[in-house]
């Protein structure tokens, strides 16, 4: 063959190869895995084959990325790939995160361990895990799905900031059988922290004091953001008492293990908007100590109200609906403005198509639309749509009547991902 034959055969052959970006890592076995993310340099894309892996041991993430090139481990389809963590013999945290700038997305991960207290979380995040997303992934059965805490790093504690946690799933099949904290979502110091547009649901912790949490920021922790999240306390399971979203979670101590060294406040200018809470045997939502609160737009139906607790806490509370009350203990203030509070079960089912069934569906709109009072804060509903005519409506939604939003798979997610798991 003449050389001007052989290399348009080359070029033919070289067109014909799937484009695979610089930096792309395949992966389709445990040992693979770990190779990868023990050898990451910024950029890599690691990408999981369909599969199921079986991890024993944690998975280290030290190495470091950058805005510009991150590093990602994603499934090559989402939901294809279920990762089973377990640590004989110590604590399953799954991905160990201590560097900037990783990202995990598309993911199915659950907890395999042979007793509860050993499957602590699937993601722990700390030191210097800046800027790290959590997005579209499944994660169940640990005691707290992702955990992010401070570490020591020359003589001084550094905690991760930046994080975005979106449009994931987080739950457990049955009570955990543990003394530990059970919180889904369980941040300790850190500031500009975002969880958006999760479901999160069926919590219980079966030891001890019973109580759990669907998520929270402590630890004098800072401008964190909780929008547009379901939160369904007791879904598929019940038993145990069952809280919300919080800003300070049960309290934080010792001091030294805050930031700044002192836990008072737990949080300082949080935002809660756009996040419907349904069927909790407590709070919906409870600020401990949380300073520059602002709650602003949340639906919670069948909980027993929002608490604003010590004097530390201080919150602003607008166009809110919910079943039970607004209160103020132990020296916890507030502003409260275009609320709704104490409406009755006969009321929310004359006002949404199926409430216990998180349908909130627009009955009958009297009591609720244009008549909320600004909140320069929100200007979206829990399924992004834009509250664009000058006049809020009271609750999570913006009821538009062009609009649609399937308010029980959380976020309104268009594409339904994971509501074969609702069904």
């Amino acid at each position: 063959m003449s050389s001007f034959r052989q290399g348009v055969a080359f070029l033919v052959a070289l067109l014909a190869m799937p484009l695979v970006r610089a930096g792309t890592v395949p992966v389709s076995n445990v040992s693979g895995l770990r190779q990868a993310i023990q050898n990451a340099t910024a950029g890599d894309d690691i990408v999981l084959a369909a599969g199921t892996y079986v991890v024993d041991g944690n998975l280290n993430c030290t190495a470091v990325g950058s805005a510009a090139l991150p590093i990602r481990v994603r499934a090559a389809q989402p939901r294809s790939v279920l990762i089973r963590f377990s640590n004989p013999g110590g604590y399953a945290e799954g991905f160990k995160l201590s560097a900037p700038h990783w990202q995990f997305e598309g993911l199915d991960i659950e907890g395999a361990c042979a007793t509860d207290n050993e499957c602590e979380h699937a993601f722990h995040l700390f030191g210097n895990a800046e800027f790290a997303v959590l997005r579209n992934n499944v994660v169940r059965d640990f005691n707290a799905q992702i955990k992010s805490n401070g570490s020591p790093i020359g003589g001084v504690y550094q905690y991760p900031d930046d994080v975005l946690i979106e449009g994931n799933r987080f739950y457990d099949t049955r009570a955990r059988n543990t003394v530990q904290p059970v919180t889904k979502i369980d941040v300790v110091g850190g500031r500009r922290w975002v969880v958006r547009a999760n479901t999160i649901s069926d919590y219980e912790k079966g030891g001890g004091d019973t109580i759990s949490y669907a998520a929270f920021f402590k630890g004098n922790s800072r401008d964190g953001v909780f929008e547009r999240n379901l939160v369904r306390c007791s879904h598929l399971t019940t038993g145990g008492v069952r809280l919300g979203l919080s800003l300070g979670g049960g309290g934080t101590s010792p001091n030294s293990i805050c930031e700044d060294g002192t836990c008072t406040p737990e949080h300082q200018n949080g935002i809660l908007r756009n996040n419907l809470i349904l069927a909790c045997n407590d709070v919906g939502i409870y600020l401990n100590r949380a300073a520059n609160s602002r709650i602003q737009h949340n639906t919670l139906y069948a909980t027993t109200g929002i608490d604003v607790r010590f004097a530390a806490s201080t919150a602003d509370l607008r166009n809110n609906v919910l079943a039970g009350l607004i209160r103020y203990r132990d020296g916890g203030t507030g502003t409260s403005s275009g609320n709704l509070t104490q409406v009755s079960t006969a009321s929310f089912n004359a006002w949404f198509t199926d409430p216990a069934n998180a349908d909130f569906g627009l009955r009958n709109g009297g009591s609720l639309v244009d008549l909320g009072v600004a909140a320069p804060l929100v200007t979206d509903d829990l399924c992004g749509a834009v509250r664009s005519d000058g006049q809020p409506d009271i609750g999570a939604l913006e009821y538009d009547p062009a609009a649609t939003c399937l308010t029980d798979v959380g976020g309104g997610r268009p594409d339904r991902l994971f509501v074969d798991d609702f069904e």
